[in-house]
């Protein structure tokens, strides 16, 4: 059976007429060659200085060239079977990841504070999901798109660590607007699985997160939660100053996990780390 095939890069044909443009300057440089030899004159001097010449060598390393050249070329048009793709059913889906900025994920439970631990958890993520479209947002009062989806992991991976407070000048932590942005980074076409998997300590500044989260549910999206902290809580500890943050009273803070607003928004799925 006969196999057809195609180029992807059709205009690159062009570049097939250098080796006849190439062979015709060979040409006319062995024939200019025979010219110098018949000036000269006397061939047996001519042999003399020119014994250890080869020409059978000289020749085929143009041929070598050429066909080294030729090589190249084919590899640039990149063929491939027609319709060698259509059976083939990627997998994976994809992925926005919505990573919380503000400054109360910089507390330092779990060790060495809430972002840091967030950050390896991405990065785990994208190692485990390799068939995966993965987006990156960041967000605190307001959500930024970091990243968009791509496949190219080991590129995507650069974008993580520069997760920080900084990065969002506006803080607070609204999920609704997290979650919003990460919808937008979907592709409009295609019948991936969407998923957004969302990373906060759950001190939401907002009461839109539960009807966001409603209204992409319905539009096939499927939403996950992943709370850092402790209920407990854990001091916030200034890196300007090195002391920890105090309200408007003077009195230390204490962030706390809001796991309620997180299972409300992932109804009922959340996980811990």
């Amino acid at each position: 059976m006969g196999l057809d095939f195609q180029f992807q890069h059709k205009s690159l044909a062009l570049l097939w007429l250098a080796l006849p443009a190439l062979t015709s300057l060979f040409i006319a440089f062995l024939y200019w060659k025979k010219k110098v030899r018949r000036r000269i004159g006397d061939e047996k001097l001519v042999n003399i200085l020119t014994q250890n010449y080869s020409p059978k060598l000289f020749n085929w390393k143009f041929i070598i060239v050429c066909f080294a050249m030729a090589a190249g070329i084919l590899a640039a048009m990149n063929p491939g079977r027609i319709g060698g793709m259509d059976n083939v059913k990627r997998k994976g889906s994809d992925i926005a990841v919505a990573i919380d900025v503000s400054r109360s994920m910089m507390a330092v439970d779990p060790a060495p504070n809430r972002l840091e631990r967030a950050k390896q958890f991405v990065s785990k993520l994208m190692d485990e999901m390799p068939d995966d479209r993965i987006a990156l947002i960041l967000f605190a009062g307001r959500a930024y798109l970091q990243m968009p989806l791509t496949t190219d992991h080991v590129a995507a991976k650069l974008f993580v660590p520069a997760a920080t407070p900084d990065a969002v000048p506006q803080q607070g932590t609204v999920i609704s607007d997290a979650l919003e942005m990460s919808a937008r980074a979907f592709s409009v076409t295609g019948n991936r699985y969407k998923t957004i998997i969302l990373i906060s300590d759950g001190e939401d500044h907002d009461n839109g997160a539960e009807r966001t989260a409603k209204y992409l549910s319905e539009q096939g999206v499927m939403i996950h939660t992943v709370g850092v902290g402790s209920a407990e809580g854990s001091v916030i500890p200034d890196p300007l100053t090195g002391e920890n943050k105090k309200d408007e009273s003077g009195n230390t803070i204490i962030s706390k996990l809001n796991d309620v607003v997180l299972k409300s928004v992932a109804e009922k799925k959340m996980e811990f780390i």
